[in-house]
């Protein structure tokens, strides 16, 4: 028997060994084609400046459109950091490079995925802000946003009320660490762009390319003041001029770029009293050398470069030189407790880009793939949790992240939990015991980031290309609107020919957040008593001397036949939004005074004091209208009056057919009268065809309600369009321009 036994471990061992390296293979444990698709997505949520019409998400909108003012200059655009609103350029030129040399290890995985527009775009977004801030070559803004005053503040970015000032290098205050990265992310753009867009991959080469020159020819960092504190170059920048150097010369094949890089071989970091270069650190936004001398392996062959990337991938799998990356008890690479996932799955990127080499050591290889793919799992939930929001068993609910929680009131605390979900964000990860809490305030546990989830794409490109996976289709990232406007009421006192009536005006919008100067509500009173009495209009008085500078109305007729009035409260040039306990809220004082006497001042027949109650907790009310404009966005209005409602209709278009096409409403898809979030529902069934139409004729009128822009398709383009229709961003579909 022992012989039997034997014979078999040896001829698995022989097995193991005749394995050609590309037979290697392993379970695909998670659908690796949606993770990727939806940890692209988290970029779109970090966007600023003005979005685009085919935003695949409701709860975004415009922000920072002044950034750059300060300098006379336009630098809109780009991402916000992490859950903060400060951009930090050496972060985000980072996450570009990264996101960039994804595609292009990868690029067949990201056609085959769907992929390959979403991510391109993404990249687009911040390499056209990166333009903006090079406005001369010597010349480059670095960041927009202080960082003391922006994380002093805990809201929404569509609602920042701060100063935004803007941060440039020069040639007598240079940065040569941040200028040297942004160098690197706009020539690895450059590569990735050229085929589908040569004109724009030129330009961005001639950036690159401006921008190392003057990296290069300062080598300091002296002007990089604004971000010292929260991204401090710990490295210095001769891994970013060797890491910028190396892209340029695979975006040009000019000779002169590599010498460069192997020029600074001097300047790289050593092992701590020792002659090896780094190993023991991660491919970060800080450290770029790791990278770099996997790619100098690939291009040049030298053995010393090889060596160099073996010694620190071997450092984070099988340990190297008497020394090992720690592990936890259920199996991450675990750095450090700042983002430990980040570090861990872009080393996985890593693993996998020089496992596919085909110089690289067929043994060292299997080893390298094989943590790659154990350190990816864990994130998406090999331990029975999934570290991503949105994506698999038990994800993270709450993110460090201010538009993602939509705070109205510029507290942690308020609401409970995080109003939107924040698809496809990495967070930072658990402790070195494999403890993780998913709260809010825990910005070790829960800080999300653009650096965070750049290695993390290009891993999940890589899963992708081995194991498959399928993309949600036509995926989009639209919720449905909770409550945004309301008024709360309370009796404040009230006698026989009075009433004191508390209300406040209250702006919780999420969908995007919102501010608005054109609030207003309608109190409405029935004074049929009083005129009984022989009570004139103008013996019946409004007062207010608690306003929040509003102006309160003297009575207003609504149906004065019926002797229904209202008292109009307006904030107009009062700007209230979601973004502090002083701001989103707005309380006015009113009381309504008629001659005193017994039964001259009825309250209980006013449409308004319906559900009011006296004392000092205010209630909900629909029986109070709130408006925005001329539109209502809460509650009802007694009978009577009249007041505009948007009711936007076509006739459906002229077709072969000798029927004659009935009108329809555009926007009201579930053809029932009206649009509302009920249609915002069922189109985004439709695009995700959750459902199908069979009956001809209501298929006929769907398609007429539903096609927006009058392209003749319905798609996620309409849904985005009816989303802003509903939120009232705008007043009418370009199907009617």
């Amino acid at each position: 028997m022992k012989k039997i036994i034997a014979f078999l471990l040896t001829f698995a061992v022989l097995l193991a060994v005749a394995i050609p390296q590309g037979m290697i293979t392993f379970a695909a444990d998670f659908n690796y084609g949606e993770a990727l698709q939806k940890a692209i997505m988290f970029y779109e949520f970090q966007r600023s400046g003005k979005l685009p019409e085919n935003t695949r998400n409701n709860w975004r909108g415009d922000s920072a459109l002044n950034d750059g003012a300060d300098n006379g200059l336009d630098l809109t655009g780009g991402w916000y950091d992490a859950g903060d609103h400060v951009k930090f350029n050496l972060p985000m030129a980072y996450a570009v490079t990264m996101l960039a040399w994804s595609v292009y290890e990868s690029r067949d995985a990201y056609v085959k995925s769907g992929q390959l527009p979403y991510i391109l775009d993404n990249i687009k977004w911040a390499t056209d802000y990166f333009i903006k801030c090079h406005p001369s070559p010597n010349v480059y803004y670095y960041q927009v946003g202080d960082g003391a005053i922006d994380h002093s503040w805990w809201g929404p970015a569509e609602v920042m009320q701060m100063q935004r000032p803007s941060f440039k290098v020069d040639l007598s205050n240079p940065g040569s660490t941040v200028v040297a990265e942004t160098a690197a992310a706009m020539a690895a753009s450059s590569i990735v762009f050229k085929p589908t867009d040569p004109q724009y991959a030129a330009t961005l080469l001639k950036h690159a390319k401006e921008l190392f020159d003057f990296a290069d020819t300062t080598r300091s960092d002296k002007g990089y003041k604004a971000a010292e504190g929260y991204y401090s170059s710990h490295s210095g920048f001769y891994d970013e001029l060797t890491w910028a150097s190396i892209w340029l010369y695979l975006a040009t094949g000019d000779e002169a770029y590599i010498q460069k890089a192997e020029s600074y071989e001097p300047h790289w970091e050593r092992e701590r009293g020792t002659t090896f270069i780094t190993y023991s650190w991660a491919h970060c936004w800080d450290n770029k050398l790791y990278g770099s001398l996997l790619l100098l392996a690939r291009i040049t062959g030298n053995s010393y470069y090889k060596q160099c990337i073996e010694n620190h991938l071997d450092y984070w799998t099988v340990g190297f030189n008497g020394s090992k990356i720690q592990y936890t008890p259920k199996g991450l690479a675990y750095l450090d407790r700042w983002g430990s996932l980040r570090y861990a799955t872009t080393e996985a990127f890593l693993a996998s880009v020089y496992a596919d080499w085909s110089g690289s050591d067929p043994a060292k290889a299997a080893i390298y793939k094989e943590f790659a793919k154990k350190q990816v799992d864990y994130a998406l939930g090999s331990t029975g949790r999934s570290f991503v929001v949105g994506f698999g068993k038990n994800p993270p609910r709450n993110p460090h992240h201010r538009t993602a929680h939509s705070s109205w009131s510029a507290l942690m605390t308020e609401p409970d939990e995080c109003r939107h979900i924040l698809v496809g964000a990495l967070v930072g990860g658990p402790s070195s015991g494999d403890e993780y809490v998913d709260r809010l305030d825990d910005f070790q546990c829960n800080e999300v980031a653009n650096d965070y989830n750049a290695g993390f794409v290009g891993a999940l490109a890589k899963m992708y290309e081995k194991y498959g996976g399928e993309p949600i289709p036509n995926f989009v990232a639209f919720e449905t609107p909770g409550e945004e406007f309301y008024v709360e009421a309370a009796v404040n006192a009230a006698g026989p020919g009075f009433v004191n009536i508390k209300t406040s005006i209250i702006n919780k919008s999420g969908w995007p957040a919102r501010g608005s100067d054109k609030l207003s509500a309608k109190y409405f009173v029935d004074i049929s008593e009083s005129v009984e009495k022989g009570i004139t209009l103008d013996q019946i008085t409004v007062g207010s001397t608690t306003n929040g500078g509003a102006k309160v109305s003297q009575l207003l007729p609504w149906d004065p036949d019926n002797h229904i009035y209202y008292v109009n409260i307006d904030f107009t040039g009062i700007n209230i939004f979601p973004g502090g306990i002083n701001d989103y809220k707005r309380d006015v004082y009113f009381t309504i005074t008629a001659p005193y006497g017994e039964g001259n001042w009825d309250n209980t027949n006013d449409f308004s004091f319906q559900g009011i109650e006296q004392g000092f907790t205010s209630k909900k009310t629909e029986y109070i209208p709130l408006y925005d404009g001329n539109v209502r966005v809460w509650g009802k209005v007694p009978p009577g009056g009249s007041e505009p409602e948007p009711t936007p209709t076509a006739t459906i278009k002229p077709t072969p057919s000798p029927t004659s096409a009935p009108e329809v409403m555009l926007g009201d898809v579930n053809l029932d009268g009206k649009v509302t979030s009920t249609d915002y529902t069922y189109l985004k069934r439709y695009v995700v065809k959750s459902i199908v139409i069979s009956d001809p004729e209501k298929q006929a009128k769907f398609m007429v309600a539903a096609d927006l822009n009058g392209d003749g398709k319905v798609n996620s383009t309409d849904l985005t369009i009816l989303n802003r229709y509903i939120l009232k961003i705008i007043k009418e579909f370009p199907v009617q321009k």
